[in-house]
Parts: C-alpha cells; sequence; structure tokens
C-alpha cells in the first residue's frame, strides 16, 4: 500500500523573494508537485512569480489550479472540486503537492477553500500550513509604521465589507489594516476626510514586487486605479481609551459581573 503524500500550503510572502521562509525553500528544493492558482486558463500566477523571482527553475510539472474572480457559489464550488481533485489523483500517488500562496497561507488565502475541499474528499490526507510574511506585515515594516505598541488594538478586514464597518472598526481599533482596497477606494478616502485620518493613512501596492508602489498622501488616489493587490494601513490616535490596569484595559463593571457568574 503506497502512503499517501502531503498537501503543503506553501506561503511565499508578499512579493520580495527575499521573504521566503527557509523551510519554504526547503520545500520549493524538494519532490513536491508545484501547483498553483491562476484567476482564469493559462493566466499568470501572482504566488508563481515570486519563485520566478527567487531564481528557481519551474518544474516542467507545475500545476495550475483555476480559481475564477466570482462570488457565485455554484461555479466556485464546481472549480474548488475539480482543483481538489486533480490535488488528491497525486496525493493518492504517494507524491507531496506544495500549493504556492502569495502572503501567507492561512489568511484570506485560496489555500483555505482547497485544503477544505481535500479533507471533505479523503480525510485522511495530511495537509500542512508554512506560515509566511503577510502583506500588511511586510507594508507596516517597509513604511516604517508600527501596527500595534503596548495594548494597542489591530483590526483586518477586506474593504468589501463596507464603509459603515469600516467606519465602525476606526472607532474601535488604534490600527486599521484594510484588505483589496480597489472598489472602495474613493468611498474611503472620504471617510478619512470626514474623521481627520487622512494623514494617518498610508497606501501600498504589490508590496515587495519589483511594481510596488507606496502613497502616503492617499488623497491624491482620488479618481485613480488601483491593483487588486493593495492595501491602506490606518491608524487612529484619536480612539477612546479606557483606563489602564497593569498594562490592560480595566473591565467595566459589567463585564466583571459576567465573569463572577
Amino acid at each position: 500500500m503506497v502512503n499517501k503524500g502531503t498537501l503543503y500550503g506553501l506561503s511565499l510572502g508578499p512579493g520580495d523573494p527575499g521573504l521566503i521562509t527557509r523551510r519554504a525553500w526547503e520545500l520549493l528544493h524538494g519532490d513536491a508537485l508545484w501547483s498553483y492558482p491562476v484567476r482564469k486558463k493559462r493566466g499568470e500566477s501572482y504566488a508563481l512569480a515570486i519563485a520566478q523571482r527567487a531564481e528557481l527553475t519551474i518544474p516542467e510539472s507545475a500545476t495550475p489550479l483555476h480559481f475564477p474572480m466570482t462570488h457565485d457559489a455554484g461555479i466556485l464550488a464546481k472549480y474548488w472540486l475539480a482543483a481538489a481533485q486533480t490535488v488528491l489523483d497525486v496525493l493518492e500517488s504517494g507524491r507531496d503537492v506544495a500549493f504556492l500562496v502569495e502572503g501567507d497561507a492561512s489568511t484570506y488565502s485560496t489555500f483555505g477553500h482547497l485544503a477544505r475541499t481535500v479533507a471533505a474528499l479523503d480525510a485522511s490526507v495530511r495537509i500542512e500550513t508554512i506560515p509566511g510574511v503577510a502583506a500588511y506585515h511586510a507594508a507596516a515594516a517597509h513604511l516604517g509604521m508600527p501596527l500595534a505598541d503596548t495594548d494597542d488594538a489591530v483590526a483586518i478586514i477586506p474593504a468589501a465589507y463596507g464603509i459603515d464597518t469600516i467606519e465602525t472598526l476606526l472607532n474601535e481599533f488604534d490600527t486599521l489594516v484594510l484588505l483589496k482596497v480597489k472598489p472602495l477606494l474613493d468611498d474611503v478616502i472620504a471617510l478619512l476626510e470626514r474623521k481627520g485620518l487622512l494623514e494617518h493613512a498610508r497606501f501600498i501596492e504589490k508590496v515587495g514586487a519589483p511594481e510596488e508602489r507606496t502613497v502616503t498622501d492617499v488623497a491624491t488616489l482620488r479618481n485613480t486605479k488601483v491593483n487588486y493587490l493593495s492595501l491602506m494601513l490606518v491608524r487612529n490616535p484619536n480612539r477612546p481609551r479606557g483606563e489602564l490596569i497593569r498594562g490592560c484595559r480595566k473591565k467595566t463593571q459589567h463585564e466583571s459581573d459576567e465573569i463572577e457568574v
């Protein structure tokens, strides 16, 4: 009986090949079949491009997996199933599969869909996520903009949650990370202007890639086109704070009563 291979979610970081971890580098030089996501058949893969910038030779057996850009659950389920079956066929032959992912495979990644579908088809398959540098970590480091100090609170969401949610989170968190801001960029800028936070916002596109673009005056982005792989970091220095007790926020009476119960 042949032992099944392992499915790896192989995080490559947001774009700079220098941010590939040693563990990911070892697997890229192993015998695992490379697989990678594409938005359309014969389309380019951002994850694969990171490996190419690392001057790695792309194996002839490297296999694209098609994940279309749509919100139609029926269409998505069909393609996830097809991709999972392709991967499972390789795993059942005893070979490992390394699914290349930009950023971190556990954060808003296609790998999550693939892994769940493979596990649903065969619960005995071993699945391992190789952690990596998320785009917002790289962006904060590049900008010299700490995500959190001391007991700061941080929220990370796709901008598609909408302006009302974004405004609520700006009132409740010290740092807000907005991913994929392209569709709502002008609305986000208008909100930040209304709340007096434009000077505390930074925009970065394709962080770590040769095409990286950083904008410190986000108001200049009004009515312009930006890349899908873009994000915004916003600090709110005026967020209301409670009293500190040994580095933690003092509990309200209501919270204390709930704990006692």
